[in-house]
C-alpha cells in the first residue's frame, strides 16, 4: 500500500521541485501516477497513453519505488534500460529517499563470456588484424570488468563483427558445464535479479523468458507482483517474434564458426568437421542467392515456389544434416563439440518443422543484403499473451506516447487479449497551439504515382531553405529514401547525413553538433529519437506510413479477420499505420521551448475519408496547406496563428 500521495510528490512542493532545476509540476504526470499507484494496490491491469512530455517514466517509477512489492519493469531497448537505470532511476530514489535494491539485466548477447573468448584467443582465426586487436582490448577490459556488460566498453562500435565471437547464445552456452560457469558475468546478473526489490529489463528479455518457461525450460527473470511494460506500442510485434519460430543465417553460420573452433581445440584431428562446417557455410549462401535479391518479406510459398530455392533449402537440410551426425559421433571429446551437435540437431528439427503448414500461424522469410530469416509466426498473439500473464500473477501497466487511435484503446486492448484492462489516456503538456504548426501541402500527386518522390522533395527543398537544415525527413520505405538521398547530394548547401552510412547513435550525435544537418531516415528514426531545442525544428513525413500490402504476415492476419466477418482495412490496417504515425510526429516537439513545422505530404489526409482518424489522434495543432505560411513560422517572432493558412 502506497502511503504517500505520488501526485503531491510530483508537485510544486515535492522533492523533485527542490532536487531538479528546472522541474515543473505536469497535472498529467501527477494524474497518471496516482493512476499507477492505484492499479499497483489493486493488482489491476492497467493500459495509459500519456502524450510526449508528460514525463511518465517518473509517473510510475515514482509509485513503484512506494509500492513496497517486487516490480520488475520492461522497456523497448537496451540504450533505453541504461537510461532507465542509470539516469532516472538514481534521481527517483534520492528524491525519495527510500532503501531499495535495483538491478539491470539484460539479454546473454550483453553479456561478456569468458570461455568463448578464450576459445577464440586461443583459435586465433579472427578475420582481420583488426579484429585481432578488438579481442586482445577485451581481454585486457575482462580483467577489469565487475559487470562484464559489454556496454561499458565504448572502444568497440556496437556493431562490429567481435561480439558475436565473445558473447553467448541460448543455442552456444555451454551452462553448468561450462568451465567458467562459477565466474560467468550472466549467471552474476541473473542471481542478482533474483534477489532485488526493482529489476529493469527489456522487452526481448521478457518475452524470451515466456518463450523459454513455456518451452519447460528455467526462468530468466524472477517471480513479481508488478510488471510495468513502457514503450508498449513494441509488444505486438515482439511478442508475436517470440511466441513462434525462426531459423536465421546468424544461428547457423555461427554452428559453422562454432565448431570449427571446437574442433581446433578439441578435436584437431578431425579435420572432416572444418569440411563439413564449410559445407553448411556454402549451403546457407547458395540459399541466400537463391531466394533472389534485394531485402524483402515475402510469403513462404512465394519464395518456395521456385525450383532453385526449393533445391537449394533441400541442400542446406541436408549439410546441416551431414554435420550434425559428424559431431554426434565427435561429441565426446569435449564440452564445445558436445554443445554444437545439440545446435546441429535443433536446427534441423526447427528447419524441417519451418517447412511444414501450421494452423493459426503464417511462413515467411525475411531476406537481408547478406542474409535470411526463416520465420512461423502466430496470427494472433492474444491467448498466448494472456497465458503467459497467468503465469505471472500482480498488476500489469502497459504505458507508451502512441497506443490510442483517437481516443481509443480498442484496437490495442483486443490485440493483447486486454479486454477488461483499465485505460487511460494524458495528452502532452506542450502547446502544440503556440510552438508547432503543420503543413499539408496541395498539388501532390497520388502516392502511387511515380512522380510522388520528386513531388515530395520539390516540398522540402523550400522548408529545408526555410528552415536552414535543421530537418528530418522520414520516409516509410528504404528504395524512397535511397532516391531521395542521390536527388538531394548534389544540390543541397547542408550537411545530408543518411540512415545506413553509419551508426545510429552516431548519425544522431553528428546532426545535434552540427546543428543545421539533413538527416533520412526510415522506420528506426520514427521512434526513440530524442533530439531537443534548434537543432530539429522540421519534420518532413513522405507517405502516412501503411505497412506494405504484399506483407506476409499482414495479408495472413488480414485474410484471417476477413474470413470472421471482420473489416482488415479499419480494424488491422489502419489503426498501426495511426499509431505509427504518432511516433514519428513525435520527434518534433521534445520540450517545452521547442518550436517546428510538421510536414505531411500525403494528399490522403485529405481526399481519403480515413484522413480523419489520423488528424485526429495528433496533437492539436494549427494547419496550413500554404507553402509560404509554412515557411513564414521558422521566423522567431512569428506565431503559429499568424503563420495559419486555409486548410
Amino acid at each position: 500500500m502506497i502511503l504517500a500521495d505520488p501526485g503531491e510528490l510530483l508537485g510544486a512542493t515535492g522533492p523533485f521541485a527542490r532536487l531538479l532545476a528546472g522541474f515543473a509540476p505536469r497535472r498529467q504526470q501527477q494524474e497518471m501516477a496516482r493512476t499507477v499507484a492505484d492499479a499497483l494496490a489493486a493488482g489491476e491491469v492497467l493500459v495509459t497513453e500519456a502524450g510526449t512530455g508528460t514525463g511518465k517514466t517518473f509517473a510510475y517509477l515514482v509509485p513503484a519505488l512506494l509500492s513496497g512489492r517486487k516490480v520488475v519493469i520492461s522497456t523497448g531497448t537496451r540504450h533505453l534500460q541504461d537510461q532507465l537505470f542509470h539516469r532516472d532511476l538514481p534521481l527517483v530514489r534520492r528524491a525519495l529517499d527510500v532503501p531499495l535494491r535495483a538491478a539491470l539485466l539484460k539479454g546473454r548477447a550483453n553479456y561478456l563470456c569468458r570461455y568463448r573468448l578464450q576459445q577464440h584467443l586461443a583459435a586465433g582465426r579472427f578475420r582481420s588484424r583488426e579484429q585481432a586487436g578488438e579481442a586482445t582490448a577485451i581481454r585486457d577490459w575482462a580483467g577489469r570488468t565487475r559487470s562484464g556488460d559489454v556496454a561499458e566498453l565504448t572502444g568497440i562500435a556496437e556493431e562490429s563483427r567481435i561480439w558475436p565471437l565473445v558473447t553467448s547464445t541460448a543455442d552456444n552456452c555451454l551452462g553448468q558445464e561450462c568451465p567458467d560457469y562459477g565466474d560467468c558475468f550472466l549467471v552474476r546478473a541473473r542471481r542478482q535479479a533474483q534477489t532485488v526489490d526493482l529489476l529493469v529489463v527489456n522487452h526481448h528479455l521478457l518475452f524470451a523468458d515466456m518463450a523459454l518457461r513455456d518451452s519447460g525450460f528455467g526462468e530468466l527473470l524472477p517471480d513479481a507482483e508488478a510488471w510495468i511494460v513502457d514503450e508498449a506500442h513494441q509488444v505486438p510485434e515482439i511478442a508475436g517474434r517470440f511466441f513462434g519460430d525462426t531459423l536465421s543465417t546468424h544461428q547457423l553460420l555461427g554452428l559453422a564458426r562454432d565448431t570449427v573452433a571446437a574442433q581446433l581445440s578439441e578435436a584437431p584431428d578431425s579435420t572432416a568437421l572444418r569440411d563439413l562446417a564449410a559445407g553448411l557455410e556454402k549451403g546457407v549462401a547458395d540459399l541466400r542467392l537463391a531466394l533472389g535479391e534485394g531485402e524483402r518479406r515475402a510469403a513462404w510459398a512465394t519464395l518456395f515456389g521456385r525450383t532453385a530455392a526449393t533445391d537449394a533449402l533441400n541442400a542446406l537440410h541436408d549439410a546441416l544434416a551431414a554435420l550434425g551426425a559428424t559431431l554426434e559421433a565427435e561429441a565426446g571429446r569435449g564440452k564445445g563439440l558436445e554443445s554444437c551437435a545439440r545446435r546441429a540437431a535443433d536446427s534441423a528439427v526447427l528447419l524441417e518443422q519451418l517447412g511444414e503448414e501450421a494452423d493459426g500461424a503464417v511462413r515467411w522469410v525475411q531476406t537481408y543484403a547478406r542474409g535470411f530469416v526463416l520465420n512461423r509466426t502466430p496470427l494472433e498473439i492474444a491467448e498466448p499473451l494472456q497465458q503467459q500473464m497467468a503465469r505471472y500473477p500482480g498488476a500489469w501497466i502497459f504505458t507508451s506516447a502512441t497506443l490510442a487511435v483517437g481516443d481509443s484503446f480498442s484496437h490495442y486492448t483486443r490485440r493483447l487479449g486486454l479486454d477488461h484492462a483499465a485505460t487511460h489516456q494524458w495528452e502532452s503538456p506542450f502547446d502544440f497551439a503556440r510552438q508547432a504548426l503543420l503543413y499539408v501541402p496541395r498539388g501532390l500527386p497520388d502516392p502511387r504515382d511515380p512522380t510522388y518522390g520528386e513531388g515530395v522533395l520539390a516540398v522540402a527543398r523550400p522548408l529545408i531553405e526555410a528552415s536552414g537544415g535543421r530537418c528530418f525527413l522520414l520516409f516509410t520505405s528504404h528504395r524512397a529514401l535511397r532516391e531521395a538521398a542521390a536527388r538531394l547530394a548534389d544540390d543541397l548547401r547542408y550537411p545530408l547525413l543518411v540512415q545506413g552510412e553509419a551508426p545510429r547513435a552516431e548519425l544522431l550525435e553528428r546532426f545535434r553538433t552540427l546543428g543545421n544537418a539533413v538527416l533520412l531516415g526510415t522506420s528506426s528514426f520514427w521512434e526513440g529519437v530524442d533530439v531537443r531545442g534548434e537543432a530539429l525544428s522540421c519534420v518532413i513525413i513522405d507517405k502516412l506510413p501503411f505497412a506494405a500490402p504484399d506483407d506476409p504476415v499482414l495479408q495472413a492476419r488480414g485474410d484471417a479477420l476477413r474470413a470472421a466477418g471482420g473489416n482488415p482495412f479499419l480494424e488491422q490496417q489502419l489503426p498501426n499505420a495511426v499509431i505509427a504515425l504518432k511516433q514519428g510526429v513525435g520527434r518534433l516537439i521534445r520540450d517545452v521551448d521547442d518550436r517546428g513545422v510538421l510536414a505531411l505530404c500525403d494528399p490522403r489526409l485529405f481526399s481519403k475519408s480515413y484522413g480523419r482518424k489520423f488528424l485526429a489522434s495528433l496533437p492539436p495543432m494549427p494547419v496550413t496547406r500554404d507553402a509560404a505560411a509554412a515557411a513564414r513560422f521558422f521566423a522567431a517572432d512569428t506565431s503559429p496563428a499568424a503563420a495559419e493558412g486555409s486548410a
